[in-house]
């Protein structure tokens, strides 16, 4: 089975838990892109939701499939939020933001009731650091905390795209982290938020509540 049908599973199998008249939290990334396919069918058959976007590249996907939007200026909170990501580990922690969307990701969840997790087989690691640790980070302080980052051993890259530095949703930068030898992902958690520029790190620590993945042509759930 192949990876996009393993990442297609998942997708329709969280939708099952949405409810009419529900707000959802819309993910951003390859595995997002199927579920919001999937949620456009179910509204165009009479499903009433509305979604917040996760990202400028989901919001134009969601309204090009008929998805009606909202925003945090007319709710209080989002139902269910069901968004990708590039690693979990047996206790459901994530690395995310490798679509660069990070911020605004963390933020849905945060805000949201119920928070699922959708990925194919291969997202799933015994320890995370597989994948390089994205972080947030303000412009004007990258240059600084680079050498900071270089002194922790972090071997932070600052993400390009187009040969100039990849720019989010909200004018930042992303730098990719090198945490293969950190046991303690809670404590480089805190330890990063304490320096001044950076905005948010993908690390999603207590935050998924159940995590949907396709395996072969069948879907395993594991919940917290």
């Amino acid at each position: 089975m192949s990876t996009e049908k393993e990442k297609e599973l998942a997708a329709k199998a969280a939708i099952k838990y949405i409810e009419d008249g529900m707000t959802i939290g819309l993910g951003t990334g390859s595995t997002a892109a199927h579920m919001i396919t999937a949620l456009a069918e179910e509204v165009a058959k009479g499903l009433n939701i509305v979604g917040i976007p996760s990202s400028e590249s989901t919001k134009k996907l969601a309204l090009a499939n008929g998805i009606p939007l909202t925003d945090f200026a007319n709710i209080s909170a989002i139902d269910i939020n069901i968004d990708g990501t590039d690693e979990f580990d047996p206790y459901l922690q994530l690395i995310k933001g490798g679509g660069g969307a990070l911020l605004r990701e963390k933020i849905l969840a945060f805000n949201s009731k119920l928070n699922i997790i959708i990925a194919d087989c291969h997202k799933q690691v015994s320890r995370l650091g597989k994948f390089k640790l994205p972080i947030e980070t303000i412009p004007f302080a990258t240059p600084i905390l680079i050498k900071k980052l270089r002194i922790m051993n972090l071997h932070p890259i600052l993400r390009e795209k187009d040969n100039s530095p990849f720019i989010t949703d909200e004018g930042n930068y992303i730098l990719d982290l090198d945490i293969t030898h950190i046991s303690n992902v809670a404590q480089l958690e805190n330890t990063l938020k304490q320096l001044p520029g950076i905005v948010e790190t993908g690390l999603f620590l207590d935050i998924a509540d159940i995590v949907i993945i396709g395996r072969g042509d069948t879907t395993e759930v594991f919940k917290r």
